[in-house]
């Protein structure tokens, strides 16, 4: 049976049964780094780089910025695995699905892993590029990993918010690779992936509230209630609206505001009728969206720049 196994992996489908397991542990160390949400890092501070312009002419550093981002990014979120294994287990929505709690990988094994992209990807920062950058990668890694793993998610309800400052340092830690200082623009871009996150996080957290509560962690469904959730959820969709619409004060173009406005409408009268009709579908609607009008802002700044 195993021979014929064998045979259909390496005529059927163009490999042999000892390179199909070493693609699956391959992917399993990618699913340490959460490739979903670093796809999302690379892409806010390739629309950086884009924006800031020196590096389009070099694609060789281009594409090395934004693997240092990705290997610096998915080392704190496989650091986060690591130290949350035995929550993960609890959880429906983490147990079989992540490497660490099905047993696919060993704790010790998800660790060296871990620190070793991590340390490459701020050498990458500091050898190729420059120091200040190697030290924002670094403080967003232990920041992510340690504070908000070990303290924020266990202890307070606001543990998305501050913790949302680790997933918005992309735009930043690209845009000073590339110049080599600090930026106005691209801390606008910041606080425009943290006001993001408390309605993107908080829309998932309200149809998975009843594994947090398993895993008896304080977000804020399980705390305060839907209700008082989805308010929260308004509110941040007001003052992203707001803060998206700041770059118009530097340099942001018609295109930009016109896809602002048509984005940050939608998502405040999806985040109202939530409070309506808090229902697993129109909140997996919101969710949802929230993805799509990150990813549609973010072109847009970039489509701006060029047309502008």
């Amino acid at each position: 049976m195993l021979k014929l196994y064998e045979y259909v992996c390496n005529v059927i489908l163009g490999g042999t049964l000892k390179e199909e397991r070493i693609m699956k542990k391959i992917k399993d160390y990618i699913d340490l780094t959460k490739p979903t949400i670093m796809f999302l890092v690379v892409f806010t501070g390739s629309a950086a780089l884009l924006l800031e312009g020196s590096m389009i002419d070099d694609p060789f550093r281009f594409a090395l910025c934004l693997f240092a981002l990705y290997l610096t990014g998915g080392c704190a979120n496989a650091l986060n695995q690591y130290l949350e294994r035995e929550i993960d287990a609890k959880m429906e929505r983490t147990a079989a699905k992540r490497p660490l709690p099905s047993g696919r990988l060993k704790s010790s094994h998800a660790l060296i892993f871990s620190i070793s992209i991590g340390i490459i990807g701020v050498l990458i920062f500091w050898v190729f590029f420059n120091l200040l950058t190697a030290i924002l990668s670094l403080a967003t890694i232990l920041f992510y990993s340690l504070f908000y793993t070990l303290y924020l998610k266990p202890n307070t309800d606001q543990n998305i918010v501050i913790g949302g400052i680790a997933g918005a340092m992309a735009p930043v830690g690209a845009w000073t690779a590339a110049t080599g200082h600090m930026d106005v623009v691209p801390w606008i871009m910041f606080a425009i992936i943290f006001f993001w996150t408390p309605p993107h996080f908080w829309a998932l957290a309200l149809f998975c509230k009843d594994d947090y509560r398993k895993a008896q962690l304080p977000m804020m469904p399980v705390v305060r209630g839907d209700k008082s959730t989805i308010k929260q959820i308004i509110f941040y969709s007001f003052v992203l609206f707001g803060v998206s619409l700041s770059l118009l004060a530097f340099g942001a173009g018609w295109f930009y505001m016109l896809t602002a406005v048509i984005l940050g409408v939608i998502l405040i009268k999806k985040s109202i009728y939530a409070l309506k009709d808090s229902s697993e579908k129109i909140l997996k609607g919101l969710f949802g969206y929230s993805i799509i009008y990150l990813f549609a802002l973010f072109t847009a700044i970039v489509v701006d720049g060029f047309i502008s």
